[in-house]
């Protein structure tokens, strides 16, 4: 038979109301019953009904979150920062994966609020505006985080995208590439590939002797990089160097090239944006801008905590540090 807090306290030689207190943190008990209190809990292996703990103490303790696919490296990171931070402050993570389907997300966001989650996290291409309605409607903190749209009503956790373009497009300048391709992807309504295309255009004017020279893939897929390759060289040459908006088209990028007796980077170099792990172990090893996954997530839960906690919250948008990491699939001009 199960032990039950009246069997506790019966131990204790407590009331249960005391017992009560100590689990729940809901009122004061001296160090002294509270330490005799939590050693017979972990005498008798008692374990609280957690559906009652929550009625009591109107706290779940549980967060939601809702990923497009748990196998893609980068969201497998974001997770994991998501559940390490929480695992800190005793939250656990109910985790939903849609596997693209846009329908599941609006059934997801019904069953967490079932579930009584105290916050959700939303990691997903797009915010449509269903899902948007459903926030406004639940109450309770939310965070959209996404590699390829920004929403300026909803909190989130990013890398300034645009700073991050105009630094990787002067590193190649820097490298004494004239002619540099600008790769990004036909997007959804506010693309971060826009934001990105800003970057580059604007280290572009600010040099003398350079145009600019844009193309957009049908998607942002490797397939999709793949198949706009072989379009940049035919129409223009001279291209020394291909910036692209992520390392999915990137490593399309580089197929194409490897397929086509094209070598990376002594006939051209390329560059993505993103850094997930193949980008460190394809060969040539990718060039990118690393995007901190890991720290992502565990901002982007840690401040649902914060607001949870009634603490001070940071800016509605948290703006993370990049990095340019310089590898192997760039080289420098004579």
């Amino acid at each position: 038979m199960a032990v039950t807090i009246k069997d506790v306290a019966k131990k204790a030689g407590v009331s249960i109301s005391t017992v009560s207190r100590v689990i729940n943190k809901s009122k004061p008990v001296s160090p002294e019953i509270r330490k005799k209190v939590l050693e017979v809990i972990d005498e008798l292996g008692y374990r609280p009904n957690e559906i009652a703990r929550t009625l009591v103490t109107k706290k779940s303790y549980l967060i939601g979150l809702i990923v497009t696919d748990i196998s893609n490296p980068y969201i497998a990171e974001m997770v994991r920062g998501v559940e390490e931070i929480g695992k800190m402050y005793n939250y656990d993570v109910l985790l939903c994966s849609t596997y693209g389907d846009k329908a599941a997300e609006m059934k997801y966001m019904q069953l967490l609020n079932r579930k009584q989650v105290e916050g959700i996290i939303l990691i997903s291409d797009e915010l449509r505006g269903e899902i948007k309605e459903k926030v406004k409607e639940i109450k309770i903190p939310f965070v959209y985080l996404s590699r390829y749209t920004y929403e300026k009503d909803y909190p989130t956790v990013t890398i300034n995208y645009l700073d991050a373009a105009y630094e990787m497009t002067n590193y190649l300048i820097s490298l004494g590439h004239k002619n540099i391709a600008y790769l990004g992807n036909k997007g959804e309504e506010n693309s971060l590939s826009e934001l990105m295309l800003k970057g580059y255009k604007k280290a572009i004017k600010e040099n003398d002797k350079r145009s600019e020279i844009i193309y957009l893939a049908k998607g942002k897929k490797i397939e999709h990089g793949y198949n706009v390759a072989k379009e940049i060289l035919d129409k223009n040459s001279d291209v020394t160097a291909i910036f692209c908006s992520n390392d999915e088209l990137a490593i399309g990028v580089i197929n194409y090239f490897h397929d086509n007796n094209i070598k990376v980077p002594e006939d051209i170099s390329v560059t993505g944006c993103g850094d997930i792990k193949i980008a460190s172990i394809l060969r040539p090893k990718l060039t990118t801008i690393r995007e901190p996954f890991y720290d992502i997530g565990a901002v982007a839960i840690r401040r649902i905590i914060k607001e949870l906690k009634g603490e001070k919250v940071e800016e509605k948008d948290i703006i993370l540090p990049f990095k340019i990491e310089k590898r192997d699939s760039t080289k420098k001009l004579k």
